[in-house]
């Protein structure tokens, strides 16, 4: 694929993220009385975040766009099967980091928040129902240093730093020598200040009795080389797994490296914010596998565990759509199962 039809690729598939987040809206409140109690009978499961809480998928046009199949609604669904009273409160917006979600102004959430930023629309909804909320998931962070991975992918002039929506988009990942240590400096920084006024706010609006659970992020550029190799070897698409690249081995660069480091120091910095505020965290990070670079005994793949994790639970190791970061229905699946390994706990 020529650079003009990657970057055309990109620029669609930035204006549908863009359409689909202005479209879907926030679902209204229920009944309130006059004095802002709900009196409804109902009660809630409230999920809060970015991209991967509203199901961002590919689309085989080259774009993005919303749907029903993420991680929170895979999670609300099971929960939803043991007690059918629960409503789940859909809060979450594609393309917020840590600075959007607390002050707003992120071009994909204009007007989705009457309050301004999605914090301060959840303080209010939980304010007002507190003793009617069961659960609140919280997903934020990554994209607070996406935006400088994709700077470096090639034709990626579309994406616009750290607060890009998180889509490599179509194409072959290749340029990751060109990371932004600067731009990645700046998201960790606002990562370490932010994300303790997050976890602050949102435990005084819901309370000391509500559940919350955050969660770690896994690496989806551990595919970064594996792809580069597939693209110069000229091999096919995959259907979401790892076809596209079958038996290659990913060879060591400093880069995806250094990439690593970014993810295991943002998941350690989530980790003691969460916790510091009695927040519960899943281990996102590590329902990928995202340490294990061993191949699997009997692996048909050749591939490090991690990275053949990513391959087959994102869209980052199919090319018919990708490589794009966000995960396919297995990753969904996937990142429910380590929320509710969570809630089964004391």
């Amino acid at each position: 694929m020529g650079r003009v039809d990657v970057n055309n690729r990109l620029r669609a598939a930035a204006a549908a993220a863009a359409a689909a987040a202005l479209a879907a809206g926030l679902a209204a409140c229920s009944p309130e009385e006059p004095d802002g109690h709900d009196r409804s009978g109902k009660h809630y499961y409230v999920s809060l975040g970015d991209s991967l809480a509203v199901g961002v998928q590919p689309t085989a046009d080259g774009g993005l766009e919303e749907t029903r199949d993420g991680y929170t609604d895979v999670l609300y669904r099971r929960l939803y099967d043991r007690d059918s009273t629960l409503e789940h409160r859909r809060m979450g917006c594609g393309g917020e980091d840590t600075t959007t979600f607390v002050e707003g102004g992120t071009d994909l959430c204009e007007g989705r928040y009457a309050e301004e930023s999605q914090l301060a629309a959840a303080e209010r909804f939980l304010g007002r129902h507190r003793d009617r909320v069961d659960l609140v998931t919280v997903g934020i962070g990554a994209n607070n240093f996406t935006g400088c991975v994709l700077d470096a992918v090639e034709g990626a002039e579309g994406t616009e730093g750290a607060g890009a929506e998180p889509s490599a988009g179509s194409g072959v990942v290749t340029g990751l020598d060109g990371i932004d240590r600067d731009c990645v400096a700046d998201g960790l920084e606002r990562l370490e200040a932010e994300l303790p006024v997050i976890a602050r706010r949102l435990r005084g609006a819901a309370g000391p009795d509500t559940r919350i659970v955050g969660m770690t992020y896994y690496n989806p550029f551990l595919a970064a080389l594996l792809l580069e190799d597939a693209g110069a070897a000229g091999a096919g698409p995959g259907t979401g797994g790892a076809d596209g690249a079958a038996g290659a081995e990913p060879r060591r660069s400093e880069a995806v490296d250094y990439a690593t480091g970014v993810f295991e120091d943002m998941n350690r910095v989530i980790t003691d914010a969460y916790t510091a505020e009695d927040i519960a965290v899943a281990d996102v990070a590590g329902a990928f596998a995202s340490g294990d670079t061993s191949v699997p005994a009997g692996s048909e793949t050749g591939m490090p565990a991690n990275v053949e994790r990513v391959c087959d639970h994102t869209w980052m190791c199919n090319l018919a759509v990708g490589p794009d970061i966000h995960t396919n229905p297995a990753g969904a699946a996937l990142i429910a199962d380590a929320f509710e390994a969570e809630l089964g706990r004391p």
